[in-house]
């Protein structure tokens, strides 16, 4: 099952406007669609193209790029007699798929890209690892693309709910609220979201098989194995280090500050230390890292401070199987608990977390602010996500908190209102209850933060 995905514009975008000047690399996590949505992409706008798996190419491709780079000619023929393909000046792609295996293949961008005749594309992960650039050049030629998973607007539009996103849409942008019976059929569809996830696999068997939670849960497993097996391949002295960061992802969200505290993972351990660490989490793209801002001011990224971070799940259907063993969710009685709001334990960790893929999925960096209060011993404000307008001139920012109950105090936003009120903007509390506004705060249910 092929689904629309919003990534498609931005290669349409890409073709029209490099004219086969700049290859281009799309990069994400494992199993996101990358591969799909290019073939895809190709069939479509192109006469033909090839499309090499570096999994399981072949002697003859590989060696072509040790031996051919000096005799395009050649090359370009023995691609063409392997794949059985014609190809056609300025009206063929050739895919680099999975390009992290053969860097190789990546470096020789920079004459392929010069020579013309054909439009480049390269999907990869990992692809900024020590590991996969250190024989090689990256080339200049080359404009990247990161992909996430499916974000709520492609699951709806999955599920036949294209005229309820335009609904949404339209009620965000004029401020207001859904008509009731439709902000509860709205509230239903996010909550199957954060269940299933925007895996397009898990996504594709949930559909296919009349809605089951459970074969999506068997997908979303597979996936899970898929990356520590990727973890376990690490051949660094760090790997161990990332399988502890990973495997804890659901302890460390379930604390009320959802940070990563190293303290659990080994005694003594400091940032520095798992520099690594976090770098190939991040350049895995499986977590959305969020750091804290310890002053929210002109350019949120130059008062980060790398100390205090949250890793978020790249996708929150992961993060519930990942977190929920198989026998707790085999009686489908979590996932109807999930589907009503009615979870016992901390469901506010996922309603942080699916925010959190929804603010990444549309092109934010992930910040958040939080205050020590020595008088009292404690933190005193603890800000969930600031978003800024990243004006130089007029420089707003936007703290957005995340309550996932009813039932909820403000007090540090009050104070965080109090204490940079000439930098903010405006405020944002996603909720489960409708679209309301009160002064400069804005709330809305967790269904509108895509349109943020």
């Amino acid at each position: 099952m092929v689904f629309k995905r919003k990534v498609y514009n931005r290669l349409l975008d890409w073709k029209d406007k490099t004219h086969g000047s700049k290859a281009l690399m799309i990069e994400g996590a494992r199993r996101i669609g990358k591969s799909t949505i290019v073939e895809e992409f190709a069939k479509n706008e192109y006469r033909s193209y090839i499309l090499i798996d570096f999994n399981t190419a072949s002697s003859v491709v590989t060696d072509a790029f040790d031996n051919y780079m000096n005799d395009l000619d050649t090359f370009f023929m023995l691609l063409s007699s392997e794949y059985n393909v014609r190809l056609y000046r300025r009206e063929s792609v050739i895919i680099f798929d999975e390009v992290q295996q053969f860097p190789k293949a990546r470096q020789a961008l920079k004459y392929l890209v010069a020579d013309g005749r054909y439009d480049f594309i390269e999907t990869g992960s990992l692809i900024s690892i020590r590991e996969k650039v250190k024989d090689i050049t990256i080339p200049s030629e080359e404009r990247r693309i990161l992909m996430y998973p499916m974000d709520f607007e492609e699951f709806c539009m999955a599920l036949g709910e294209q005229i309820m996103v335009e609904y949404i849409r339209k009620c965000f942008s004029e401020r207001m609220p859904l008509e009731q019976k439709l902000h509860a059929k709205a509230m239903l569809l996010f909550r199957q979201y954060m269940i299933v996830g925007g895996m397009p696999k898990s996504v594709s068997v949930y559909i296919e098989n009349d809605r089951s939670f459970e074969m999506a849960d068997l997908e979303k497993r597979d996936i899970l194995e898929l990356y520590r097996n990727d973890i376990m391949k690490i051949n660094s002295g760090y790997r161990s280090s990332v399988l502890a960061i990973f495997d804890q992802i659901p302890a460390f969200l379930s604390k009320s500050e959802r940070r990563v505290m190293l303290s659990r993972v080994e005694q003594g351990a400091t940032f520095p230390k798992y520099h690594d660490t976090f770098f190939w989490l991040a350049d895995s793209m499986i977590v959305n890292q969020c750091f804290n801002c310890s002053d929210p001011n002109i350019g949120l990224s130059l008062n980060e401070d790398r100390t205090y971070v949250k890793c978020y799940m790249c996708d929150t259907g992961l993060l519930i199987s990942h977190t929920f063993d198989e026998n707790e969710i085999s009686d489908n009685a979590l996932y109807r608990e999930m589907l009503f709001g009615k979870l016992s334990v901390n469901e506010g960790m996922f309603y942080e977390n699916v925010i959190a893929q929804m603010l990444v999925a549309a092109g934010h960096k992930l910040y958040f602010y939080t205050h020590y209060n020595k008088d009292k011993h404690r933190n005193d404000i603890e800000i969930d996500f600031l978003l800024s307008n990243n004006s130089k001139l007029r420089y707003r920012v936007y703290p957005v908190e995340v309550k996932s109950t009813d039932r909820y105090t403000t007090s540090s936003l009050d104070k965080f209102d109090e204490r940079f009120h000439e930098r903010i903007g405006g405020s944002y509390i996603i909720h489960p209850k409708n679209l309301k506004t009160e002064c400069n705060r804005l709330f809305i249910p967790p269904y509108m933060a895509f349109c943020l």
